[in-house]
């Protein structure tokens, strides 16, 4: 029984800790991290009420430090994702049908276990499993993860709250029900917040969830449920499994009831994704929902008005904070001959002033790619510049995996603007440049429009009010994210929805109320208070 309208006014962002010198947060932090060396921890799948555990396990190493075990997780199969489903599939009704306020209020309690007493562990977590440095776990697996928790129930309240009008004699109303089904979760290694935010917006609408973490995110994907379960997510709500890729969509894609999926990864993946989907749509109970971030190759172009200062700031922190593993980083960059000479000395200055070592060595600002397949793609790459004629290494280029998967911020100039690091998806610490002639502004924004089938994120970097609007128009349809005089990092929840189109994804927009409708599925229903008891209608008369 609904006895009030509850109201959840639009919050305020997660402040953002400093870890300053001796802050108490910083040591608590360290005091954290060592606590979770010391335990090997055995990490179940979670499938409804049970924690599952199959003796097929896979070891989890920080990315920085090789030879430590931080522990292991247990792999699952085909029947562990069918169980999965069927939990999901068990626990819908009971959930869908739980008051607005008490689902709300689950997420809005785990929200703030992660502000609290969680936030040393859900940091340590990812710092110690992906290899991200305070402030990078902090503004992810805190803050943002915080944010889409708090922020989701707000633009889920404002979306319950839209209603038709209604004429005399009658009342309209639009219920907006969860999809018909199982909405299946596929989360990156890369951003904690992702991994929380993908199973818990659809579960938010009154959807169940299976939720498929990647293998290098399980530590503190793991942490995350077991938060998520004493804030009191009820059973079979969400389920976490660690199963294969080709497995997980023989299943779910043939599965009458998988109602959407709700992913973040690769453009590959997911263009074979949408295919078998679409092969299979005769199976389906209804259209499922289609939700993807995939790659990027993100641009800075430099106009000849920019401060040089400022532009190699925003390629410096763009391109190699969290070692470039991000998809809205800095990959490509476009500076024009006047002020080329300035940014190069910078630039190579200030890479060569970056640290790089373990996360547990606070004065580290690069650590290591997240395993041995990354480490080595990108190795390739840097390699092949090496022997190319038709590039340069500015700085950086040396890589080292005994102890860790290191690669130094490597800048690469292309002397061809399609040279292949600049058109190719890198994922790691390397940045590609390319000098045009000063003059050339406006061909070379036809160039950056042009290079890559992604449109993720962007930045255009001018003093010349001018030149910001004409890149504004040019590149409109060249990243969903677009950014003037800043990196093309960092979207905050909230403040910039996140999301780009053409090969970078349906660009749905994770952090926004946008988002939100794609888990729900709204049901007009029109009361008539006096029914007509006559067929005929006035124009029929004629007397």
């Amino acid at each position: 029984m609904n006895l009030g309208y509850f109201s959840y006014p639009m919050p305020v962002n997660e402040p953002v800790l400093t870890y300053a010198a001796n802050s108490a947060e910083k040591l608590r932090l360290k005091e954290v991290l060592a606590e979770l060396k010391k335990e090997e921890i055995d990490v179940p799948m979670y499938i409804g009420d049970k924690e599952v555990r199959t003796n097929k396990k896979i070891a989890m190493h920080p990315p920085h430090e090789i030879a430590h075990t931080l522990g292991y997780f247990h792999t699952g199969d085909e029947k562990h994702i069918q169980k999965a489903i069927e939990a999901a599939l068990a626990a819908k009704e009971g959930w869908a049908g739980l008051s607005w306020e008490n689902r709300a209020n689950i997420f809005l309690k785990a929200a703030d276990l992660i502000a609290t007493k969680y936030r040393p562990y859900i940091n340590g977590t990812t710092m110690l499993g992906q290899s991200k440095n305070a402030y990078q776990a902090e503004i992810d697996a805190a803050c943002e993860l915080i944010d889409f928790l708090r922020f989701n129930v707000h633009f889920l309240s404002e979306i319950y709250k839209q209603q038709p009008i209604s004429s005399p004699g009658m009342h309209n109303r639009l219920e907006f029900r969860p999809l018909e089904g199982f909405v299946l979760a596929i989360t990156p290694f890369n951003f904690t917040a992702i991994g929380g935010n993908l199973p818990t917006s659809a579960a938010m609408c009154g959807n169940v969830v299976v939720w498929k973490p990647a293998n290098t995110q399980v530590y503190s994907a793991q942490m995350f449920m077991r938060i998520l379960k004493e804030a009191g997510l009820p059973d079979g709500v969400i389920n976490l499994i660690y199963v294969d890729g080709p497995t997980l969509g023989k299943v779910c894609f043939n599965h009458r009831d998988f109602a959407g999926v709700h992913f973040t990864g690769s453009t590959g993946v997911f263009n074979n994704m949408w295919e078998t989907i679409g092969k299979n749509m005769s199976m389906y109970k209804s259209y499922p929902r289609i939700v993807g971030e995939t790659g990027g190759k993100d641009f800075v172009v430099a106009h000849k008005s920019a401060n040089p200062d400022v532009v190699v700031t925003a390629l410096v922190r763009g391109a190699f904070e969290y070692q470039g593993q991000k998809c809205s980083a800095a990959s490509r960059a476009y500076i024009p001959s006047n002020i080329a000479e300035e940014v190069k000395k910078k630039l190579i200055a200030v890479v060569k002033s970056l640290s790089m070592g373990t996360v547990e060595d606070f004065t580290n600002f690069i650590n290591a790619v997240i395993d041995e397949k990354s480490f080595d793609k990108i190795k390739s790459y840097i390699d092949n510049a090496k022997k190319d004629a038709k590039a340069e290494i500015w700085v950086g280029g040396k890589c080292d995996k005994k102890n860790g998967y290191f690669i130094q911020p490597t800048v690469i100039e292309a002397k061809n603007p399609k040279y292949v690091t600049m058109c190719e998806e890198i994922f790691g610490p390397v940045l590609t440049v390319y000098i045009y002639p000063a003059n050339n502004f406006e061909k070379t924004l036809e160039l950056v429009d042009n290079t890559s089938p992604y449109a993720l994120t962007g930045a255009i970097i001018a003093q010349d009010r001018a030149a910001v609007e004409l890149a504004t128009a040019k590149l409109r349809n060249s990243a969903g994210n677009f950014y003037i005089n800043d990196k093309p990092t960092g979207a905050v929840v909230g403040q910039q929805p996140f999301g780009g189109a053409r090969g970078s994804g349906t660009n749905d927009k994770a952090g926004s109320i946008l988002n939100l409708y794609r888990w729900l599925s709204a049901r007009t229903i029109k009361e008539t208070f006096v029914p007509v008891t006559d067929y005929r209608y006035p124009f029929m008369l004629e007397k």
